[in-house]
């Protein structure tokens, strides 16, 4: 459960936000907000909160929201987004908050990024308050492979995926050895896309900034895997024999408890 590798979001925050262009992933916002008015009045705290995308959606449906990024970059963009809204520079593995202040921490997409997931995991039970929740973001691709016609055309790309990203059982027996209670798992988004041909080009996912699989590779591995693509796409005579390019992604919501009265 740690990549070792860092993403240099500073470089890539004026850009990041076109992932959300052409999807805005309403259904990760949705089930935020169903989180949130769960649990009632509360404090949360986003962990990785990059742009503040998600944040900024809760901002008008609980009375405190925190962000929290390594990013000065992507804090810069969020702040210009949301003046009004709290952004703090930090690390997940040791959070600049008081113990049992928070209702709800979250982390979309993010878990990959920590050195160590596991110690996050503790800092999260720490600042919760009892009965408050911890909930995460994440696709899996041990197990089924995921169908991301990325992990065929740039080179190693799923086998860095492979040890970035913890299974979804994995994830669930870390939150068990945190101590966590009710631990749960479900699908909130599930990715199904096929582009034929030349519109592939038209993903915004295939910008090297889009995604932390292609800009954590050299900007030669990524030339590569722009030329493999171009080269399939030319290969081809006609449209009934142009490649597909498949998207087939799952994202499920963890979600876990710390015990406490509104747990038990």
């Amino acid at each position: 459960m740690s990549d070792g590798m860092h993403v240099d979001y500073d470089a890539i925050a004026s850009t990041y936000d076109r992932r959300y262009v052409a999807d805005t992933m309403a259904a990760v916002g949705s089930a935020l907000a169903d989180l949130a008015q769960r649990i009632g009045t509360c404090r949360v705290l986003e962990v990785g909160c990059g742009t503040g995308h998600w944040l900024i959606q809760l901002a008008d449906q609980v009375p405190s929201v925190v962000g929290i990024d390594r990013s000065a970059g992507m804090l810069h963009q969020a702040r210009a987004r949301a003046p009004s809204l709290a952004f703090v520079q930090g690390i997940a593995e040791q959070l600049p908050c008081r113990a049992e202040s928070v209702d709800l921490v979250f982390c979309v997409n993010a878990l990959h990024h920590f050195d160590r997931p596991r110690a996050f995991l503790g800092e999260a039970y720490r600042l919760l308050r009892p009965g408050g929740l911890i909930a995460i973001v994440s696709t899996d691709p041990h197990g089924r492979r995921a169908g991301w016609y990325l992990y065929d055309y740039f080179a190693g790309t799923y086998a860095s995926d492979l040890c970035r990203f913890p299974s979804w059982p994995t994830l669930l027996r870390c939150l068990k050895g945190a101590q966590f209670v009710r631990r749960d798992c479900r699908l909130v988004v599930e990715i199904d896309e096929h582009r034929t041909g030349r519109q592939v080009l038209e993903d915004p996912f295939l910008e090297k900034g889009a995604c932390s699989q292609l800009a954590l590779l050299s900007d030669t591995a990524y030339a590569a895997g722009l030329a493999r693509i171009h080269a399939a796409l030319d290969a081809v005579q006609d449209l009934e024999t142009a490649p597909v390019f498949d998207t087939d992604l799952r994202l499920a919501l963890i979600t876990a408890w710390k015990p406490g009265r509104e747990s038990d």
